[in-house]
């Protein structure tokens, strides 16, 4: 079954599905394990795990930051594929997707990154810095080994575009919620509902919307509007502030 087709039957089930990020080494594997497993308890359908890279473009400073503590700490892309192919196994409810930068993939090499992203039970990859155009041996790697390539959507496309960009797309489509980077608050108006209009309208894929979700009332508006609500800055910052046993009450009550 694909990414889209599992998305579908828990949409069977539930108003709206939930993805969360974090950095992988931030502020260490052995918290991500945690963190991870609090998601997982309480309900988290996708995972974004962020191999860190030191210019993270689409990122915002929280999760910049934690990009770059992560590389400080010696974090390398090996460790992070041994670590996340250990969650795959751990936490089979849950479906991963890796999240980076297209220079780490190239450095792997492209193939060989996509091969091992599927051989570790993975179901999809974000990059956040590959236009579809200039990705089409990506897309179609990706597709030949049933993997998800996710694209974006903006506030910016076209409708014309995002009909085009939607044709590179599998799993769903992560609908940037406003410009800028990550992080800072999104209102959730009637600016953003048509957008979502368009969005609905320039793909059958599901939508997750993203950039500045950061609670409860976020994920309520969203409801009916979109498929999956993408929580990521809110998240890392909670495990900053108050550790990561505060997580799993955090991510019960996105729902309520």
């Amino acid at each position: 079954m694909t990414l889209q087709q599992e998305l579908r039957k828990r949409l069977e089930h539930k108003s709206i599905l939930l993805m969360t990020h974090l950095v992988l080494g931030y502020p260490s594997f052995e918290v991500n394990k945690e963190v991870i497993r609090q998601m997982a308890e309480n309900g988290v359908d996708c995972i974004e795990l962020q191999i860190p890279f030191s210019e993270p473009i689409a990122d915002g400073p929280v999760i910049s930051k934690a990009n770059q503590k992560s590389l400080q700490n010696g974090t390398t892309v090996r460790e992070c594929i041994l670590f996340a192919e250990q969650m795959a196994v751990e936490f089979p409810q849950v479906h991963f997707l890796f999240m980076t930068y297209y220079n780490i993939v190239y450095k792997y090499g492209e193939r060989a990154f996509l091969e091992k992203t599927k051989k570790i039970g993975f179901t999809g990859t974000i990059i956040g810095d590959l236009p579809p155009e200039e990705g089409q041996s990506y897309v179609a790697a990706s597709r030949e080994l049933d993997l998800a390539p996710i694209v974006f959507f903006t506030p910016t496309s076209t409708f014309e575009r995002m009909q085009d960009v939607a044709k590179y797309g599998e799993g769903f489509v992560y609908c940037v919620a406003r410009k800028g980077v990550t992080g800072k608050q999104t209102a959730l108006d009637e600016h953003v509902a048509v957008y979502l209009e368009q969005c609905r309208k320039a793909t059958d894929l599901p939508l997750a919307v993203g950039f500045g979700i950061s609670g409860a009332a976020d994920v309520q508006k969203l409801q009916g509007r979109a498929d999956m609500a993408v929580i990521g800055t809110a998240t890392i910052r909670l495990v900053d502030e108050k550790g990561p046993s505060a997580v799993g009450a955090f991510i019960a009550g996105l729902r309520d």
